[in-house]
């Protein structure tokens, strides 16, 4: 039978309405998707609890016992029930908001029942609200009291009768069914090799575990599955890339690298960025298209390495461009690789939204022609009207910034298509970074350049406000710049808003005799540019922002970064902001202002930043706090698939072990077309991942 066609209105107990909500609520359509909804947690039933055991932190109890009495209280919708329940020895109050007379009509006084649910202490005494409940002849036999799934729902759901008790009575039967065997969607080797449970039996105990280790092996067998297709798909996608696009032979590294290497380079470059443009040579002479995932902290020299790259498309006669998510950043490369370039014959340029048309015809005249070699600029490159005459190299900067549409447009630039380098500063986990950017090839700069000291990392509550500022004046006097950053989380946020006026307010009164510059998103470009550019020449000593400086803004001078209500920041912004700073030779600082009330997570947040200035152990660790969704860019770029078992923050060897077998089986079988391999075709068409090619458009 093929489970993945069954539409699931034709299950009993579902019908027309509640496939509607299943469709509508968790895109659950076939009874394969329903399989697929697995439990998100279990509660052994097979364990009866005395009232005299249980605590607060018990997720569930379940207890044996009899209603002595029930009271009613408050009338209307405000009314509410509640009930004495003893086991003979103690009592629980049992609480209902809604359903008074239902529950009135079907529970009685003095009969045994089973009551299931979470204890509450209040007022010093335990109570369950809205407990289940079942007569002791309601109760399975003993020999399936075991685990009981709880099924995610919505609020919708619960409203209309489909709760996890709901979902739970309707896939029994479908497990029963199903029990007798179904048809395998990973070859016997495979299963064999890694010793996987079959799909049949991972099936049945992920959803009614027979016991502990039958659902342990459930669920390795059905992430290994679900992490073997994602890493199939990308690298197939990858063999498919590899073969279909030629790329161009850079064979020569001629005057333009030379001259720079020799006379322009403004430091001895650290043994990470050599052995990242050696990668990147190794790749330009392949004959196979480029695509190379750039990963370097804040601060680490990857423009430099950008720059250099593209003196080698230069001296192979090829144009290189390089594009950048804001006009902040795009000017600050410009100016950048400009400065470097003082004295040598390269034709630079620079294309953002608030360039001139009069220079805008100018310059894509030139790109025409071939007379412009490097171009620099914003989303402006895209536009149909900037052309080129022989594009070599696309470098994208703090790519996730960019939406998928937006980076194929670069990539169509030529006829035949350009080496490609993703650049970002946000340092991506090994486990994010495989499924996410599984078809590139990663570089990774992890050293400073030389000089640099490691930015100290303070965290001060909001008392220490006084003694903060006393730094920050002595700061200043010693000729110092300083950024405060408040968290404009929307534009629109009224109260954020009011937060950074009033700071700005703040700032100009305790510091009278500073010169203070406000920058945020609501700016127009030209004021937030004149306000950027005071605060980059030195005119004005500190820096009222929002996030808008995340990225981008190089001031050596600035050495104190300071950020109120650090405790709404995730892990990677808050680094991202910290990387502002440190990029002179005198020591900085980065203060995290937060109010007393915190989280355990926040607390742990705070004690990451102070303890480790390593951005890839902070991205780690927001992994593991936050997950793979919440991650600072990939909510932009959007994770093309979702994981319904495995969790990237906690399955990293699980992920190496299937992206292993599935380049086994690539080699053995590019096209998947033998006998053994030609069912995992048939998977990867049937798979929902986002079907747009990654691997061509990044």
């Amino acid at each position: 039978m093929d489970l993945s066609t069954q539409d699931i209105k034709f299950l009993p107990g579902v019908g027309p309405r509640r496939a509607d909500l299943f469709n509508k609520e968790l895109s659950i359509y076939t009874v394969e998707d329903l399989l697929g909804h697995y439990p998100y947690r279990y509660v052994d039933r097979s364990r009866f609890y005395k009232l005299s055991e249980i605590s607060e932190d018990m997720p569930f109890i379940q207890v044996k016992g009899k209603i002595m009495q029930f009271e009613k209280i408050g009338t209307g919708h405000k009314q509410r029930l509640t009930a004495i329940f003893s086991d003979g020895e103690n009592v629980i109050e049992l609480i209902w908001f809604k359903g008074v007379r239902f529950i009135l009509d079907r529970y009685k006084i003095g009969v045994e029942y089973v009551i299931f649910g979470k204890p509450t202490l209040f007022n010093r005494k335990y109570n369950i609200v809205h407990p289940e409940i079942e007569t002791v002849e309601q109760l399975p036999p003993p020999d399936q009291m075991g685990f009981q799934p709880f099924y995610n729902t919505t609020e919708k759901m619960k409203n209309n009768f489909l709760n996890s008790k709901a979902i739970q009575k309707i896939l029994y039967p479908v497990i029963k069914k199903i029990e007798s065997g179904i048809p395998e969607t990973i070859p016997t080797s495979i299963i064999q090799r890694f010793r996987l449970m079959n799909l049949t039996e991972s099936l049945v105990n992920i959803h009614f575990p027979k016991n502990s280790e039958a659902l342990s092996r459930a669920r390795q067998r059905l992430k290994f599955e679900e992490l073997f297709y994602i890493q199939l798909n990308i690298l197939r996608q990858t063999h498919w890339r590899d073969n279909t696009f030629k790329g161009f032979i850079f064979s020569k590294v001629g005057d333009y690298f030379n001259t720079f290497f020799n006379e322009h380079l403004p430091f001895e470059l650290t043994g990470a960025q050599k052995r990242v443009i050696k990668e990147i040579r190794a790749d330009f002479v392949t004959g196979k298209q480029m695509n190379r995932l750039l990963q370097g902290d804040v601060g680490s020299g990857k423009t430099l390495v950008a720059l250099m790259v593209m003196l080698i498309a230069l001296d192979n006669g090829f144009q290189a461009c390089l594009m950048a998510p804001t006009e902040i950043l795009a000017n600050q490369h410009f100016a950048t690789i400009t400065e470097m370039l003082d004295g040598m014959d390269v034709k630079v340029a620079l294309i953002t939204g608030s360039t001139k048309k009069k220079e805008r015809e100018v310059i894509h005249a030139d790109l025409l022609s071939g007379e412009g070699q490097i171009i620099i600029g914003t989303h402006a490159l895209i536009e149909d009207t900037v052309q080129f005459k022989n594009l070599g190299l696309v470098i994208i900067d703090e790519q996730h910034r960019f939406g998928v549409a937006q980076r194929s447009k670069l990539w169509g630039k030529n006829v035949q298509p350009p080496h490609v380098l993703v650049m970002t500063a946000t340092p991506i986990p090994r486990t994010l970074a495989m499924t996410l950017y599984g078809d590139l090839s990663v570089s990774v700069i992890d050293e400073l350049p030389p000089g640099r000291k490691p930015i100290q990392t303070y965290h001060y509550y909001e008392s220490k406000r006084n003694a903060l500022l006393g730094f920050l004046r002595k700061q200043i006097n010693e000729g110092r710049q300083v950024y405060v950053v408040y968290p404009l989380i929307q534009e629109s946020e009224a109260m954020d808003f009011r937060n950074l006026e009033e700071g700005y307010e703040f700032m100009k009164e305790v510091f009278p005799d500073f010169k203070i510059s406000m920058v945020h998103g609501k700016m127009k470009p030209a004021e937030k540019e004149e306000h950027m550019q005071k605060f980059v020449s030195g005119e004005t000593q500190l820096m009222v922002a929002t996030t808008v400086i995340e990225v981008g803004v190089n001031v050596p001078n600035a050495s104190v970064m300071v950020i109120e209500s650090a405790e709404r920041f995730g892990l990677s912004q808050l680094h991202q902001l910290r990387g502002r700073v440190g990029r002179g030779a005198k020591q900085s600082y980065c203060i995290l202002l937060t109010g007393v009330e915190l989280s355990k997570t926040t607390r742990k947040r705070m004690e990451i930043m102070t303890r480790t200035n390593d951005g890839f152990e902070i991205s780690e660790a927001d992994l593991m706090l936050r997950g793979p969704g919440d991650i600072e860019g990939t909510v932009q770029s959007g994770i093309p698939f979702e994981l319904k078992i495995a969790d990237l923050a906690k399955d990293g060897q699980m992920l190496e072990i299937a992206r292993n077998a599935a380049m086994d089986v690539l080699e053995k079988d590019p096209e998947l077309k033998s006998d053994e391999y030609k069912m995992l075709a048939v998977q990867l068409k049937k798979m929902k991942t986002n079907t747009i090619n990654w691997g061509a458009i990044s």
